[in-house]
């Protein structure tokens, strides 16, 4: 498999949410709007890069007993800067993200993929897993979060995370009489989750469908 086809599984067909079902639970938690899940999906890619291809540069002098100790220090210390830097600018997506910042050190994604594929590969092909793994949660909670501030507020609203005054566009699609306030509690999480999973598994299947027919032609 060339490197732009492993960046580009985990978009969609390796999707850490949809498709691995990893990092579900901080995932159902922080997508009431549009602002949590970028701001959740940049702080995972940036861990996910840099924690990939420092686990790879550091894959062959790590001895395989303590290995998986060593990657969760890497893991955290990166965590924990980017909470840090969060915290000083952008106090508002620190506030509302809260536990979950810190949380990202035992998400199943970013172990999962140093495990599976920094500890095998270079840095290169590592970052670019990484990006694309990133990539692809940030898609996952981004499409969560925008669906569920829709139908429970009638629309987005979203603001400059390193200044909540400043709104950046603001837009409403239903009227308020119609909007569906469950979609703001974990019962609309589940339900916009299962919906966005079964998509997926519908694409995928036809793709495979697809495959299976032109190999036969």
């Amino acid at each position: 498999m060339n490197r732009f086809q492993s960046f580009k599984n985990g978009l969609l067909k390796e999707n850490p949410v949809f498709s691995l079902f990893l990092g579900i639970c901080s995932t159902l938690a922080i997508t009431t709007s549009l602002n949590n899940g970028v701001g959740m999906g940049i702080a995972v890619i940036c861990v996910l890069v840099m924690s990939n291809v420092i686990i790879s540069l550091i894959r062959n002098i790590t001895p395989d007993e303590i290995h998986i100790p060593v990657y969760i220090v890497v893991i955290a210390s990166l965590v924990e800067i980017i909470q840090m830097l969060i915290e000083a600018y952008a106090p508002a997506l620190n506030t509302s993200l809260g536990v979950f910042i810190p949380l990202i050190v035992v998400n199943c994604i970013i172990l999962g993929r140093a495990e599976a594929f920094a500890a095998n590969n270079g840095p290169l092909d590592s970052a670019l897993d990484g990006l694309g793994m990133g990539l692809g949660y940030t898609l996952a909670v981004c499409s969560m979060s925008a669906i569920r501030e829709i139908l429970s507020t009638g629309g987005i609203t979203f603001t400059n995370m390193f200044n909540e005054d400043q709104v950046l566009f603001s837009f409403q699609l239903i009227p308020d009489d119609f909007t569906i306030s469950m979609f703001s509690s974990s019962v609309g999480a589940f339900l916009t989750f299962a919906i966005l999973a079964a998509g997926v598994a519908w694409y995928k299947a036809r793709d495979a469908k697809k495959a299976e027919t032109k190999e036969v032609k």
